[in-house]
């Protein structure tokens, strides 16, 4: 077949016709409303911060951002969904912890992790230990001789396992030498009522739904799972300080989007995260749900996220935890 001069011409300026566009595409995001997918229900700090923020975006960007609750499975979802969304940029997932240890706890994914690329990382959630004020132990020292002198160790309640709260209590049974056994409950609210009623010795969890118990002295705070005391509660020493130096997990939050994404859409997202995160009036209102902001790039979200994958696997590993 011969290619005439005019039709190869043709060719070439329809490429650049459709490679402009797409610069022009890239350029003008976002140009319709986008899909903020958080990995749980409605109300807890996950779906709450990324309200916030969506909030802000909607009102900078000047286009809706809208926020999608896609529970279930660990998280994994929401990572599914999104993984396997058009890479165009208006399909965005706020990303949670579990997802460094899906592959660990549960074997082969659906979701690979090259199917996502981070974009940044916006929030932590501090695990604090706490204790029953009726407990027969009043310290962390105290919790640790307790557990060693009882032939089955320590029993933790958790939120599930795998969660942050269940592995962080694997962490100090392992750094303080002494047995334990999680216990996972559906969700904080009935963890604490087993650790009121005494068939639970401590759990580790975040600020806000404890502190009302807190407050009301019904709760006692031994430490923060911590690499430095949090802002949160101050007056809680780390479990580091208390010679635990392994000791730090923490609940996290971040935002990821398909892997096809262009680098032009992640800069422009990434750019508005972080400034959004910047802002003291977001800074308060998630300081106010019990998250600290902890904002990174999109290279430092990847190194974090490839961190906390290796160390969470090397603990699952060696204590021969499975997912449910």
């Amino acid at each position: 077949m011969t290619i005439t001069r005019r039709a190869l011409l043709g060719a070439v300026a329809a490429g650049v016709s459709a490679s402009s566009f797409s610069a022009h595409a890239e350029d003008v995001w976002p140009s319709r409303m986008v899909r903020l997918i958080s990995p749980y229900g409605p109300g807890g700090s996950n779906d709450i911060s990324l309200r916030l923020l969506a909030e802000e975006f909607s009102r900078s960007l000047r286009q809706q951002f809208i926020v999608e609750n896609k529970p279930g499975a660990g998280t994994r979802i929401a990572n599914d969904m999104v993984a396997h969304a058009p890479g165009d940029g208006y399909t965005i997932l706020y990303v949670a912890a579990p997802y460094a240890t899906a592959e660990a706890l549960f074997g082969k994914l659906t979701c690979e992790r090259g199917d996502l690329q981070p974009v940044a990382m916006a929030v932590i959630a501090p695990l604090f230990l706490i204790i029953s004020a009726d407990a027969p132990f009043k310290t962390l020292p105290d919790l640790i001789a307790y557990g060693k002198s009882k032939p089955d160790g320590l029993t933790f309640a958790s939120p599930g396992a795998g969660s942050q709260p269940h592995l962080a209590g694997e962490l100090l049974f392992r750094d303080a030498g002494v047995k334990g056994l999680n216990i996972p409950f559906r969700g904080d609210a009935a963890s604490y009522t087993e650790l009121l009623a005494g068939r639970v010795d401590a759990t580790l969890t975040a600020l806000p739904t404890a502190l009302p118990y807190i407050q009301s002295g019904r709760f006692t705070v031994l430490g923060v799972a911590s690499a430095e005391r949090s802002a949160l509660y101050p007056q809680a020493p780390t479990l580091r300080e208390q010679g635990f130096p392994n000791v730090v997990a923490a609940g996290w939050y971040g935002f990821m989007v398909p892997s096809t994404t262009p680098r032009a859409v992640v800069d422009k997202l990434q750019a508005e995260v972080l400034r959004a995160l910047a802002e003291p009036a977001i800074k308060d209102k998630l300081t106010a749900q019990g998250l600290e902001v902890r904002a990174g790039t999109a290279a430092e979200f990847g190194q974090f996220i490839d961190a906390e994958t290796q160390k969470w696997t090397r603990l699952i590993r060696a204590a021969g935890l499975k997912g449910e």
